[in-house]
């Protein structure tokens, strides 16, 4: 029988070892040094924007105006005028500086008792987070001078928040790489009970997040990125590396035991499971094409994140890990762990003994329990019925403890809408126009107090910037800010050949979400037709196809209910140190979506191949589910087990949006490899009976693809031989 790809790729991975762990740790290597070498370009404002308010930024950018780095600093007191002293000194702080630019006369709030100041950071505003430590500290330096006399200081802007956000993702990922690894390793450990045996998972997985890396810095230069894309790749490299180099590993462990000589075992393992690697990596690498078709920047630049780390996890899983098993032979079991070792070697073959437990029932009684399955996972999904999505502001990504947050809640109660305020952008031929100048000078006046008009004549551009009532980001704010763009906006320039557009923190997050609202549904009609068509092509079967889809789903939609229980309503946040924010990252349910299409196909495809593969050898439907399920469940508990330690750890770390995604994707796939693939995937199949094998005759064109490798010449161990160690 001729070898399927993965075959053919580990067997010359096996007879060349040299070869292939040479060429890897090359590319591992220059991938690295040149990407450090290029460095990363991160995406600007104006790259970020869609809609009105990316036309505005963009005709700002085209116009070569940089809109400076605001910063708002409110000094308060007990009492009125109480704070004009601390408001004088610490002006003079700032302006020692020497960052500090365009530094504004205090403005007294209603009652007297708090001022503001604002200013801006010199330099390029993509720069201002780098520049801003000095205003910090003076800052910092009058809140502690002024405590002992009742005076309150409180900073919020453009260049404060920004490396606040720089510092906190770089804490975050730190943390996330110092708590996930140890975690996979230990799980890893206790899994096959060896050390080699449980560090080459995750040495792989963190040698293909590093040459990920370098690639994203190289491709980063073509498609600015997001600072979040690198905590996000991390994510998934290390969950898909540690889980394909896992399954690949425990099949070539349990044909050892079964009594394969090594060579033997090692082609199975490279033809089953190295095969069903190669098909789930496409299939996720796919998927995550789909973000493309979102049409936002954010997208595409996870796409590319997540298509080349599991892209390089694969390659590494059907390449060099072969090489490895081939080099060190009875060595993967060196730095035995006794008691581990012993429970995993009794294990290794007999793999699924709780698995086997689980299924009688199941398979006894298939319709109570797929009936109650799906109704389990329907009712977590309940709460997604009623999901809110919003942008969510940078007070509540910190925290409302956060001292950002307080901030900023403290400068939006006092002066409403300062911290974020619209911004009317207007582009004319001759913007010094009488009329473009009366209608520019109303609109200013429309607008109320605060509103700041800034006419650059040179560039025929005129902006106005307009503070909105409330919060800024509340109801109140969003009325405001649609009548500001359907009514005010178009009357004041009707008639007029300008260009006129509403932009700012608000506006940008609407158009972000209504282009997210416009690309979900190609998204969603790619991914799926994808999953299909693969896994169609894969076992020349439609209800395969269609139930795959449809248990995809059913884990979405109960990642969603979770989600949205946990942290639009708060119930059970304070456990995992989260609190309630009211709604969920609007760019969340399009990326859990197409993450967990792709991440599921980690687990049905290796459990459905393995089904293949017994229901080939000529079992009937109900045994091949038996044997296929019991036979991976041991690789399936410990992939899924990793995952969801990797996820969880995302979960605790101090950004809302990383929190919420890894509390989503971590209970996706704990219920995705346990309800969906312990109880609805073989009491599904048990039902549909043959009709899961069946190909249509339309179809019977489809080239056949054998799940299983050829074996006529297996060499088992001498009867009087031990298997050897560990095995």
């Amino acid at each position: 029988m001729r070898r399927n790809l993965a075959a053919r790729l580990g067997v010359w991975s096996a007879h060349h070892r040299k070869a292939a762990i040479l060429g890897w740790l090359v590319f591992v290597v220059l991938a690295t040094v040149i990407g450090g070498a290029v460095g990363t370009v991160t995406a600007s404002d104006e790259e970020m924007g869609v809609g009105d308010s990316g036309r505005a930024a963009e005709i700002l950018k085209d116009a070569g105006i940089d809109e400076p780095a605001g910063e708002l600093v409110m000094v308060g007191a007990r009492t009125a005028d109480g704070w004009r002293d601390a408001a004088a000194d610490l002006s003079k702080a700032l302006d020692a500086t020497g960052e500090v630019r365009g530094l504004k006369a205090p403005l007294p709030s209603e009652d007297g008792k708090d001022a503001l100041l604002r200013f801006a950071i010199k330099g390029p505003s993509d720069e201002a987070g780098d520049r801003v430590q000095p205003v910090l500290d003076a800052v910092d330096k009058a809140r502690q001078d002024g405590a002992g006399r009742g005076i309150s200081v409180h900073q919020f802007g453009d260049a404060s928040s920004e490396k606040e956000l720089s510092d906190l993702l770089a804490d975050d990922l730190k943390k996330a790489e110092f708590t996930a690894v140890p975690l996979a390793l230990g799980i890893l450990l206790i899994a096959f009970g060896a050390v080699v045996a449980a560090l080459l998972p995750v040495g792989l997985a963190l040698t293909a997040c590093v040459a990920a890396f370098g690639l994203l810095s190289l491709a980063s230069h073509q498609l600015h990125l997001f600072e979040t894309t690198y905590s996000v790749m991390f994510l998934m490299g290390l969950a898909v590396g540690v889980d394909y180099c896992l399954f690949y590993l425990r099949r070539e462990r349990d044909e050892r035991a079964a009594g394969r000589d090594a060579e033997t075992a090692l082609r199975i393992a490279a033809a089953t499971s190295g095969r069903a690697v190669l098909v789930s990596g496409l299939t996720v690498m796919v998927a995550m094409a789909g973000m493309f078709l979102s049409g936002l920047l954010l997208f595409k630049g996870f796409a590319v994140a997540t298509i080349l780390v599991v892209c390089v996890a694969m390659l590494g899983s059907v390449t060099v890990l072969p090489a490895l098993l081939a080099g060190l032979g009875d060595r993967i079991d060196a730095g035995r762990i006794p008691f581990l070792n012993r429970r995993a070697k009794k294990g290794v073959h007999a793999s699924g003994g709780l698995a086997g437990k689980v299924l009688r029932p199941v398979l006894a009684r298939p319709k109570f329990f797929a009936v109650g399955a799906a109704v389990l996972l329907l009712s977590l999904a309940a709460p997604a019925l009623g999901m809110k999505t919003e942008q969510l502001g940078l007070e509540k990504q910190f925290g409302s403890d956060a001292p950002l947050s307080v901030a900023y809640q403290k400068i939006t109660d006092v002066f409403p809408g300062g911290p974020a305020p619209a911004r009317v952008v207007v582009k004319a031929d001759d913007i010094g126009a009488r009329p473009v100048r009366d209608a520019l000078d109303s609109l200013t006046r429309k607008a109320g107090d605060g509103a700041e008009l800034t006419v650059h004549k040179a560039s025929g551009v005129a902006e106005i910037a307009v503070p909105l009532p409330g919060t800024g980001t509340d109801a109140e704010a969003k009325k405001a800010l649609r009548q500001l763009r359907d009514d005010t906006v178009p009357a004041a320039f009707e008639g007029m050949d300008v260009e006129a557009y509403v932009g700012g923190d608000l506006a940008s997050s609407e158009d972000f979400g209504d282009q997210l609202g416009r690309g979900i549904v190609p998204v969603f009609a790619f991914i799926t037709a994808v999953t299909f068509l693969l896994m169609l092509f894969c076992f020349r079967s439609v209800v395969i196809a269609v139930t795959s889809i449809a248990l995809n789903l059913l884990s979405v939609g109960a990642a969603y209910g979770v989600m949205t229980a946990v942290f639009q309503h708060g119930w059970g946040a304070e456990l995992i140190g989260s609190e309630k924010v009211g709604a969920i990252e609007n760019w969340m349910p399009l990326f859990v979506l197409v993450v967990l299409f792709g991440l599921s196909m980690d687990y049905h495809v290796f459990v459905v191949s393995r089904i293949r593969e017994s229901r080939d050898r000529g079992m009937d439907n109900r045994a091949a589910i038996r044997e296929g399920i019991t036979r991976t469940a041991g690789a399936v508990t410990g992939a899924a087990v990793i995952m969801v330690a990797v996820f969880a750890v995302f979960g605790t770390l101090s950004m809302q949006d990383m929190q919420q995604m890894g509390v989503g994707l971590g209970v996706a796939v704990l219920l995705d490899a346990t309800v969906v693939r312990m109880l609805l995937l073989p009491s599904l199949m048990t039902l549909l009976g043959e009709r899961n094998w069946h190909t249509p005759r339309y179809l019977r064109w489809l080239p056949k693809i054998p799940h299983e490798e050829a074996e006529p010449t297996a060499r088992p161990h001498a009867h009087n031989s031990p298997v050897p160690s560990g095995r």
